[in-house]
């Protein structure tokens, strides 16, 4: 079972302006292809279906803490949209009423790449890539073949890092950036990850296939203090007791990859630090959270001071 810890992975920075289109860019890490959805619903399942979990501990404990991550991944990306789409805080943008609303005040929001991100989510993410194409279960592999699955998540870890790659490209804010940056540093770890357990499986030094794509991070500013930090050589439980079978393939002696800082692979219990989330600013005119949500404030206020 889950347990939420109401905080990001990383501390994503406020966007400097509001750009709808650069969200919709940023939906293609959620709910595209290589996006945050797909690696969730890979791993999840595969851990649900694992076969002989008790002989194969270390195998089944490393798909399971990362399901466990990657959970935390698709609220990272769909933060990032949510900001972007919204754009600064405006203090005090959640008082009053919404005004006239026959007056259009959403015209703008017709001229998005991604209407559906207004109508239907008010300005949040939904498991669509970046052309709303709805994610879908078909892109969810779990065969019950151990050495099939890994190898098929080793696959799906380094076609995400040329995808993260490429929406990072497209992006000028600080927001959208930091999300690509923390994603490419993480991606590689369990691409990293995933090539160790083939190689105690079958031999083969799957791990000299990596960096693929070869991506030099050291280059890309907001991977830095994730570099520096050591987050590289990282792979964290998510719990406070299990899944630490996960050493006999993380640790041992094995080393950072080349290229990024070095150092030995370890195993964290439990999880990262992680950064507070980011506070929306209601839009009365859109409804969200609604039309004049000053008595549900009261409400909520109410609500606070009884459960104390």
């Amino acid at each position: 079972m889950f347990m939420r810890i109401d905080k990001l992975q990383a501390a994503l920075p406020a966007p400097k302006r509001q750009d709808p289109n650069a969200a919709a860019a940023l939906q293609e890490l959620l709910g595209g292809k290589y996006g945050e959805m797909s690696t969730l619903g890979n791993y999840m399942f595969q851990s649900f279906n694992f076969r002989s979990k008790d002989n194969l501990k270390p195998f089944y404990g490393l798909v399971a803490s990362i399901t466990a991550e990657e959970l935390g991944h698709v609220e990272l990306v769909s933060n990032g949209v949510a900001m972007l789409a919204n754009g600064p805080d405006k203090p005090g943008g959640d008082q009053g009423n919404g005004g006239d609303i026959s007056k259009s005040p959403m015209e703008a929001m017709k001229d998005i790449r991604s209407f559906a991100s207004f109508a239907s989510a008010g300005g949040g993410a939904l498991p669509v890539n970046s052309n709303s194409m709805s994610w879908n279960a078909d892109m969810v592999t779990t065969t019950g073949n151990v050495v099939v699955d890994l190898l098929h998540n080793f696959h799906l870890e380094c076609g995400a890092r040329l995808h993260k790659l490429r929406v990072y490209e497209t992006l000028s804010d600080p927001t959208g950036r930091e999300v690509c940056g923390y994603l490419l540093v993480r991606g590689s770890v369990h691409a990293h990850a995933y090539a160790l357990a083939l190689k105690q499986i079958t031999g083969v030094e799957l791990e000299k296939f990596l960096p693929t794509p070869n991506i030099p991070l050291d280059k890309i500013p907001e991977c830095q203090k994730y570099l520096q930090e050591g987050s590289h050589r990282r792979l964290y439980t998510w719990s406070p007791n299990d899944y630490k079978e996960i050493a006999g393939i993380w640790g041992n002696g094995e080393q950072a990859l080349p290229g990024d800082p070095p150092g030995e692979l370890e195993v964290v219990d439990g999880m990262p630090e992680g950064g507070k989330i980011h506070q929306l600013t209601g839009v009365p005119s859109a409804f969200t959270p609604d039309y004049a949500p000053e008595e549900m404030f009261e409400i909520a206020q109410k609500l606070y001071k009884k459960s104390r």
